[in-house]
């Protein structure tokens, strides 16, 4: 084991799947615009590209060489990129493979940060991967630690469907440790960060630290969180969830996402369908306001999930909430 940041073990996993496997791919916007660039040196001109500032041109060339034979990472630095070619990532990649009854494979890498608030204001700050969770064909994985980060970003390299890779920025320079050699994290496997008997916490992608904050702030009152991180959302392991809810009979579901845009919202109503007799009261949902994120930091704030949020919450489905005047 150890200890890189977050983005490093990104990283680390990219080189370690380009040594592997000589069908692996690396190009960007930003990828390679100077001979010092790392994966350049490594892996030659042929492999790591730099392409036009055309997130339609980048995607579209990695569909076309996944088809090909390739298996290409495409780095978009930010989700919101991916909207540009929509048509792409959703109508084109994800399709083929059932269209042509599993004999054509499109296997590539959309690498997205996401959830990049700390005052980029509206356009970049989005928490979007909701609304790629029901595109079929499509795999959607947003790790929360740094182990996470390189075992699926491998997983997703060597898979043969398309992935979208989402990675919180604010994780970004996050320390963890990180297994040596070969790590994949598979998919459709949650995490259960944290065991405990009075309530289901599912948190995602960043929110999985103030989650577990959170748990450690309700340990002091004597409450026992079990805080969950689905690690995936397509597949998603809902026998993981319901299998915690069977259990402690309360559920609160943490996403950055707006409301009605979140991955929470799916969730909740899976777990209503699917676990209700297990629920001994209203699932609770914290997650940002269905607002454009705003520049000014205390209005940030005052939209976006929090430690004190999720406390507050859980405090409401276990009826512990104090009364207010």
């Amino acid at each position: 084991m150890t200890e890189i940041p977050y983005i490093a073990a990104i990283e680390m996993a990219i080189h370690g799947e380009m040594e592997r496997d000589d069908s692996v791919l690396y190009f960007g916007q930003n990828i390679a615009t100077s001979e010092n660039d790392k994966f350049l040196q490594a892996f030659g001109p042929d492999r790591v590209r730099v392409t036009p500032i055309s997130e339609t041109a980048e995607i579209g060339m990695a569909v076309g060489a996944a088809l090909a034979g390739f298996r290409p990472v495409v780095e978009l630095y930010m989700a919101e990129f991916m909207l540009v070619a929509m048509d792409q990532v959703v109508n084109e990649a994800p399709r083929f493979r059932y269209m042509t009854g599993g004999q054509v494979k499109v296997p590539l890498v959309l690498k997205a940060g996401y959830g990049f608030t700390a005052g980029w204001s509206g356009q970049h700050t989005g928490t979007i991967y909701g609304m790629f969770m029901g595109v079929p064909g499509l795999r959607v994985a947003i790790p929360s630690t740094a182990a996470d980060a390189k075992g699926l970003m491998a997983t997703a390299i060597r898979d043969d469907n398309p992935v979208a890779y989402f990675h919180h920025y604010l994780l970004t320079l996050e320390p963890g440790e990180v297994p040596d050699g070969e790590h994949l994290v598979p998919f459709g496997q949650a995490a259960v960060r944290r065991e405990g008997g009075d309530v289901t916490i599912v948190a995602l992608g960043y929110m999985v630290g103030l989650a577990m904050n959170a748990a450690e702030r309700l340990a002091g009152e004597g409450v026992q969180a079990e805080v969950i991180d689905p690690r995936t959302l397509n597949p998603l392991d809902l026998k993981t969830i319901l299998e915690s809810v069977e259990k402690t009979g309360h559920l609160v579901l943490v996403d950055q996402a707006t409301r009605h845009g979140s991955a929470s919202a799916v969730i909740a109503a899976d777990v209503a369908d699917e676990g209700f007799s297990s629920l001994k009261a209203p699932i609770k949902q914290v997650t940002a306001l269905d607002s454009t994120i705003p520049y000014s930091q205390p209005m940030e704030e005052y939209i976006l999930p929090s430690e004190d949020k999720i406390v507050g919450a859980v405090q409401q489905v276990l009826g512990q909430a104090p009364v207010t005047a």
